[in-house]
């Protein structure tokens, strides 16, 4: 049976939240964002690793408040994230030990995450080294040309909306991330990695409700979806119930 680390990344600026909060930190039914994707991660035995990626400027408002929820998951650390989604995961990794097979690489703000799409996305990472969750397109897409007029109209055949988790087998993204400079443009996901150097990456059919927190509308909609779930508080996870008693 495979091993697994998991990359929380929740260093991002939040410049479109428009909150009283950072992202990572808004509460969401009870818990802070980002201590959805934890709980998520932590009740799994085979996760040996959990590397949390913060905002250096975040790190002592993040310490104060969750210390003893990170300190409680004898597999967790924290790490400083850097400029840029790939900084963050770049750091995150020298904290991955060698003898892990797969890194799982998540977005916090996708909070509704579910332990079914996780084991999805897990399953197909074995099968052939590199997938991620994503859904396929079923809107009409249209390319914008000057002044906003449209340019022309996209096939939506085979085209697809990627989500995270991502998973990876770990020698693969290590060598993705030193190759890094092969793709010129900006990264926005780790997949766009693994295909720079010729990696096969499966697709793993998501569904609606694994939504990214963006805007403050969002995390209304997250509201919703988790609380239309039936409550699970595992035993041993009972301090993640209110995080307010920390």
């Amino acid at each position: 049976m495979p091993n697994y680390a998991a990359i929380l990344l929740a260093a991002g600026r939040s410049s479109r939240f428009q909150h009283r909060e950072k992202k990572p930190f808004a509460d969401l039914g009870g818990r802070a964002v980002w201590l959805r994707s934890l709980e998520l991660f932590s009740v799994r035995n085979d996760f040996r690793r959990i590397i949390i990626a913060v905002s250096s400027d975040d790190r002592e408002v993040f310490d104060r408040r969750y210390r003893s929820n990170v300190a409680f998951i004898d597999v967790a650390v924290v790490v400083e994230g850097g400029a840029e989604r790939t900084d963050s995961v770049r750091s995150a990794l020298e904290h991955v030990p060698d003898e892990i097979d797969f890194v799982a690489i998540h977005d916090t703000a996708r909070a509704c995450l579910t332990s079914e799409l996780l084991v999805r996305v897990l399953e197909g990472a074995q099968e052939t080294g590199a997938a991620a969750l994503a859904t396929p397109i079923t809107d009409t897409i249209k390319r914008e040309g000057p002044k906003g007029i449209v340019a022309d109209t996209v096939s939506r055949d085979g085209l697809w909306t990627v989500q995270t988790p991502q998973v990876f087998r770990r020698d693969l993204i290590v060598k993705a991330y030193a190759d890094q400079s092969r793709i010129s443009n900006a990264t926005t996901d780790d997949c766009m990695l693994i295909e720079a150097i010729g990696g096969k990456i499966r697709l793993i059919e998501s569904d609606s409700t694994n939504i990214k927190i963006t805007t403050a509308s969002d995390l209304a909609l997250a509201e919703a979806i988790i609380r239309s779930r039936p409550e699970i508080k595992p035993k041993q996870f009972h301090p993640f119930a209110d995080e307010k008693m920390w």
